[in-house]
């Protein structure tokens, strides 16, 4: 392998040929990147950011892979029905759509490529349980997550990745899901946890000092670092502030792109749109999210993810899906004031299952499962809201809870409560009567709610909406809190609460494309030259949630395989082609992680 010679500052060169361009560098398509050096191929990655790696960098770094070989190799060797079941009771008669069967075939493959040849590695899902429990649901062993990687490994280009979420990091350090977390949660309650906590930040504030960010990278911080440094070992040019304005035609086919300003670069290959989707592009969102999300929308995606993409691709024939069940991935999200009269939007994906905490909606009442995924608690809210009210709820903590857990923005102990309250993001209350005041609720209706999920929790069941009866639930609870893990009473004040707003974590619905990641025409036929991946690509999945890690499990697999497309290493019976050099295993890069450690949600 070969390191490119190329200066991070490097600009592309005007009229300059390659193989195969991409346009986005998010896990899709720096997958493809890589994929397609690894064939042979000569690749650019346009980014119109300054920085690369997308939504992908700032996401927890999950791929829902079913029968992966490190599951396989763990012993959890399903048949191949199983997860074909489980989506099928999910999305009814769509699960005939011939891209499920090519991802599901094809995404174990695609796991072990880049486990293999790359400087890629993961770490394994065999405890993480599927969002639902519908028929073929799995209690483990569909996931992989990317393993935590040495942000030194990238020399100079380490200034070129996206920092973690500033809003969900400590201080710009990544906190991994499984052991990690844990012990971030139970620093202030046991030694050993301290001790861990302790060392991490310690070795975070040498970081700051040495390099001005964190070198211990985890979750897709970790995804995109690999991949950059994988396509870094095969002379992909990686250019940043190259934003794309038009894509080239010639003869029908698509042979190169026009960037902002004026350069022009051909692709004898072809040329793959992977932008991230539209969550910032309110025309577009304004015409498939509807009335049920309101008037506003606050994804936790860059905003740097306008819908290029798909404008691009639209302008080339190319088709929108516009018949998904859900044209976003929803999430809960609160708005976090940036110093600067606006907002940052915090995704709270962790603290609605805690114990100690619930959500409440109109004067004060329940409407939804809090454990449940982030997707299915956002339909919940849209589904109790009545017409023409915005659909918001509050997220409530009794202060032990807030403590022990934090609450969006409002981190636990020891961070004090001050900054949080100021600007209003925080409120609280003494009692639950003064806390309902404070965000406009009515008290008396609060305080019935909260006496009556208080029983609940201490009979261990949830009546109401069956918070903590599925094995997704009691994984995302506090595995010491009994009788259930996922539920918890709201007993001491001061009690805490923080407004939720609709927000996602990306979208669904993006170009019509076949199983090759071939975007189509409005005929249903391929236009040459045109491929797409991650979230320009329309979600594989009909706009459905059936577990998480499947934004970047099909964005990974369907760059894959858009890579051997353009390289004619691919045939429609078998896949990837067996003489293929990602067939291959030889020994891994220098340098590379060993082993497999165990983490869960």
């Amino acid at each position: 392998m070969t390191h490119t010679g190329r200066s991070i500052d490097a600009r592309p060169e005007p009229g300059a040929s390659y193989d195969l361009l991409v346009v986005g560098s998010g896990a899709g398509g720096l997958a493809t990147a890589v994929t397609a050096a690894d064939l042979g191929l000569s690749v650019a990655v346009l980014e119109k950011a300054p920085v690369l790696g997308g939504t992908s960098a700032w996401s927890g770094g999950w791929l829902w892979v079913p029968r992966n070989p490190l599951a396989v190799e763990a012993g959890i060797d399903e048949p191949p029905e199983a997860p074909l079941d489980y989506l099928a009771g999910i999305m009814g008669n769509r699960v005939g759509d011939p891209r499920i069967k090519t991802y599901l075939d094809t995404g174990p493959e695609m796991v072990r490529f880049f486990r293999d040849r790359t400087a890629v590695d993961w770490i394994d899902g065999n405890k993480v349980p599927d969002f639902t429990e519908s028929p073929g649901a799995a209690a483990g062993g569909r996931s992989v997550c990317a393993a935590p990687f040495d942000g030194r490994r990238l020399g100079p280009w380490i200034a070129k990745l996206r920092p973690p979420l500033d809003v969900i990091s400590l201080a710009g350090m990544g906190i991994a899901s499984g052991k990690d977390m844990a012990h971030f949660f139970n620093a202030m309650r046991r030694p050993a946890s301290a001790l861990y906590v302790t060392r991490r930040l310690a070795k975070h504030g040498v970081d700051l000092v040495r390099h001005g960010r964190s070198m211990q990278l985890v979750n897709g911080n970790a995804l995109v670092a690999g991949l950059m440094r994988s396509c870094l070992d095969r002379g992909v040019d990686l250019f940043t502030d190259a934003g794309v304005s038009a894509l080239k035609h010639e003869d029908g086919a698509v042979t190169g792109v026009t960037l902002t300003g004026g350069t022009r670069l051909h692709a004898r290959r072809g040329v793959v749109l992977a932008t991230g989707g539209f969550p910032h592009d309110p025309a577009t969102q304004a015409r498939l999210f509807g009335a049920e999300t309101g008037t506003a929308h606050y994804s936790a995606a860059p905003r740097d993810n306008t819908g290029d993409g798909i404008r691009l691709g639209a302008e080339a024939g190319g088709q929108l899906r516009e018949d998904l069940t859900n044209a976003g991935a929803w999430a809960p999200v609160s708005l976090v004031p940036d110093g600067e009269g606006g907002f940052t939007h915090f995704p709270h994906l962790v603290d609605r299952a805690k114990p100690g905490i619930i959500a409440v909606r109109g004067r004060g009442e329940r409407f939804a499962n809090e454990a449940d995924s982030y997707h299915a608690f956002m339909r919940a809210l849209f589904d109790a809201t009545p017409a023409g009210e915005a659909p918001e709820c509050w997220l409530i903590a009794d202060h032990p809870a807030q403590r022990r857990w934090g609450l969006g923005w409002a981190r636990p102990a020891p961070f004090p409560l001050a900054p949080f309250r100021r600007g209003g993001y925080l409120r609280s209350g003494r009692t639950l009567a003064e806390l309902a005041r404070a965000c406009d609720l009515d008290p008396a209706t609060l305080e019935a709610t909260v006496d009556r999920f208080n029983a609940q929790a201490a009979a261990g069941e949830d009546a109401d909406f069956g918070r903590g009866a599925s094995i997704y639930n009691r994984v995302q609870g506090d595995p010491e809190n009994r009788p259930n893990p996922s539920l918890g009473a709201l007993r001491r004040g001061p009690f805490h609460a923080v407004r939720i707003v609709p927000g996602s974590l990306g979208t669904f619905a993006g170009l019509d494309a076949d199983d090759r990641a071939r975007v189509l025409d409005a005929g249903g036929a391929p236009i040459p030259g045109l491929f797409a991946a991650g979230n320009d690509l329309s979600s594989i999945f009909a706009g459905q949630y059936p577990s998480g890690g499947i934004t970047l499990g099909p964005a990974m697999t369907f760059g894959y395989i858009a890579a051997h497309v353009a390289a004619g290493r691919w045939t429609p019976e078998s896949g990837a082609d067996p003489q293929s050099e990602t067939q291959q295993t030889p020994a891994r890069p220098a340098g590379s992680n060993g082993g497999a450690i165990h983490a869960a949600f």
